[in-house]
């Protein structure tokens, strides 16, 4: 499955900030929780509506943005 079918931008939600499935948790937080140090069952464990490909798709989704900031800076 691609992130496209996870990750939604809704104006309406967060101020139109990438979130997964519709709800109010943001691409930013999933990453920011890894990058805290939290790993994937400890995420899933506190968030139990939270999936693993929801995690996945906020990585897919942070690495496309990267390449294509990079194809903009080129």
């Amino acid at each position: 499955m691609s992130y496209h079918e996870i990750i939604t931008i809704e104006p309406s939600k967060r101020n139109g900030k990438p979130c997964i499935r519709g709800m109010r948790i943001t691409v930013y937080d999933v990453l920011s929780y890894l990058a805290s140090g939290m790993t994937y069952q400890e995420i899933l464990e506190d968030f139990p509506y939270l999936t693993q490909e929801d995690i996945l798709a906020c990585l897919s989704y942070a690495a496309d943005r990267e390449h294509k900031t990079l194809l903009v800076q080129s």
